[in-house]
């Protein structure tokens, strides 16, 4: 698959996402006496929209990656997968109901904590991965548009 190709492909999954959550967001509302929503599911709505136009901006930079087709498809797809990560735990965080701040302490899931190093690293991870992947394609259009 093609770097370009895999941006269309989280785009369209992630926008479907926005959309199915948005019918979750809608039956909370509905089915609420104060017509409240959990706060992840809202969370997960609105970053699976955001992320899907994300995704179709990554693939409008593909064309100026210096890397190769392999490392422009790595470029791409470290971003994509934190992106699809950090909805994929709002949605978890929807369905659990278990906190209105995922980062506060102690750091809950379900009726679980989780030791705050995991969430600190995949953190950086995340920080590492979509900042390093978008900034190699951009670089890369910096060239090509002054050079």
């Amino acid at each position: 698959m093609t770097a370009a190709n895999l941006c269309l492909l989280a785009a369209g999954v992630f926008f479907l996402t926005g959309m199915l959550t948005g019918v979750w967001k809608y039956r909370c509302m509905a089915t609420d006496p104060e017509a409240r929503t959990p706060v992840y599911v809202n969370i997960a709505h609105r970053t699976a929209l955001m992320y899907s136009f994300a995704a179709v901006l990554l693939r409008e930079f593909v064309p100026f990656s210096p890397l190769s087709p392999a490392g422009t498809v790595w470029a791409v797809g470290l971003p994509l997968l934190f992106f699809a990560s950090a909805i994929f735990i709002y949605i978890v965080h929807g369905v659990l109901r278990d906190t209105d701040n995922q980062l506060r302490k102690p750091y809950r899931l379900g009726s679980s904590t989780l030791p705050g190093a995991v969430i600190h690293i995949y953190l950086w991870l995340l920080i590492a991965g979509e900042i390093g992947g978008f900034l190699v394609l951009f670089v890369g259009f910096l060239r090509a548009a002054f050079a």
